[in-house]
């Protein structure tokens, strides 16, 4: 390995530990609370680092909210659909939606945040419209699918999908404390796990399914 293959080595191991530093703490703190004094604390190193890396709190931020975008559609993109049949891809893809919410909480959190301060972040990141396309675009693909072979109804979109997946999965990490407090059910049991995971394959399969009307 030569010199300079090293020092980028070396360099991009500082961004994604910083990177990872940092979001454990906006997760827990939101962008307000957290200062750039507590996330070097965290990673071990200077504030100076942080502002050589990414500019600043709010560049550090913008980041931390991409990367966290951009796990989720990394982990749609893995799924192999060509071998699958329609309503088995699409169930495929809600599990995988479930299994990475509850398993990057901090994703969670981040985008909470995100909607208390009324996208004034997000906004900003243009790049996410097109991170996040190839979404749509897969779900897409199912549906089209599926309607050919007569399976799916065709009035529900692509979009529609996708809501009522995020909405299922990210209720299982936002709301945990809060329904286990006032219901005596956790969410996050592991017992629960598989219950809960086929539940929104189940619901969507039986929604795209169901009669017109």
């Amino acid at each position: 390995m030569s010199e300079n293959a090293g020092r980028r080595r070396d360099a991009e191991r500082t961004r994604a530990d910083l990177l990872a530093r940092a979001t454990a703490a906006f997760a827990e703190t939101g962008y307000s609370g957290t200062g750039v004094d507590e996330i070097a604390r965290r990673s071990g190193t200077t504030k100076r680092m942080i502002y050589y890396y990414f500019g600043s709190k709010e560049g550090l931020y913008l980041a931390v909210l991409e990367q966290a975008y951009r796990g989720i559609r990394e982990a749609e993109q893995q799924l192999q659909v060509d071998g699958l049949e329609p309503v088995q891809a699409l169930r495929r893809l809600a599990e995988i939606t479930y299994d990475h919410h509850l398993e990057n909480d901090d994703f969670i959190r981040l985008v909470a945040i995100e909607n208390i301060h009324r996208g004034r972040f997000i906004s900003q990141l243009d790049s996410l419209r097109d991170l996040n396309a190839p979404a749509l675009d897969l779900l897409d693909q199912l549906l089209r699918r599926g309607r050919e072979q007569g399976l799916f109804r065709d009035d529900v979109a692509a979009l529609d999908v996708h809501l009522l997946i995020s909405s299922y999965c990210v209720f299982q990490v936002a709301n945990r404390h809060t329904f286990g407090h006032l219901f005596g059910s956790d969410l996050g049991a592991p017992d629960r796990r598989a219950q809960l995971r086929a539940m929104i394959g189940d619901i969507v399969v039986a929604w795209l399914t169901a009669p017109v009307g």
